[in-house]
């Protein structure tokens, strides 16, 4: 465990973790290794390890109990913190940026506390497949300092009902 997430552990009077901290999908899919991500930041893990998921449906749910960190103006991306420190980035595609909002809808608010499985913004699939370089939507750890183990899954997940990978600070 990283010594930021010690001093926050202790600061709230939190005990030491016993057991891993499972992040549940986001998004419904298809998983695929983070290597896959036609973006060079994802790809060679420079914001943080993961994996990327394909995705179908028209939500992206909070993939843990947590706090909204960010959620950008173009409503493609957010991040997530848990209360243990854990900090998550959910960025659904490649290229969406430049499409400044178009075919996302935000569903939750920059500082909400939220659960497992909230909604926390909807897009409309038949419109971005046409629209941006790739749908792969990368799902990392931001505090990668702050990890012990990553132990990620494979096959088709579920928004909010399947594990997508276990993480031990």
């Amino acid at each position: 465990m990283g010594f930021l997430s010690r001093i926050r552990r202790l600061m709230s009077g939190q005990t030491d973790l016993v057991g891993g901290i499972d992040v549940y999908a986001p998004v419904s899919g298809e998983i695929v290794p983070i290597e896959d991500v036609p973006d060079v930041v994802f790809a060679e893990k420079i914001v943080g390890d993961g994996l990327a998921i394909n995705p179908k449906g028209k939500q992206i749910v909070a993939p843990i109990d947590g706090t909204i960190g960010k959620i950008f103006e173009t409503n493609h991306a957010f991040s997530i913190e848990s209360p243990q420190g854990l900090e998550l980035f959910v960025h659904f595609g490649v290229g969406t940026v430049e499409l400044r909002g178009n075919g996302f809808t935000r569903l939750a608010e920059e500082g909400q506390q939220v659960k497992m499985g909230d909604p926390i913004l909807e897009f409309d699939l038949a419109y971005l497949k046409d629209q941006v370089e790739s749908l792969l939507t990368p799902v990392v750890l931001a505090n990668m300092e702050d990890i012990q183990s990553l132990d990620k899954r494979q096959g088709t997940i579920e928004a909010g009902k399947d594990v997508i990978f276990t993480v031990v600070l």
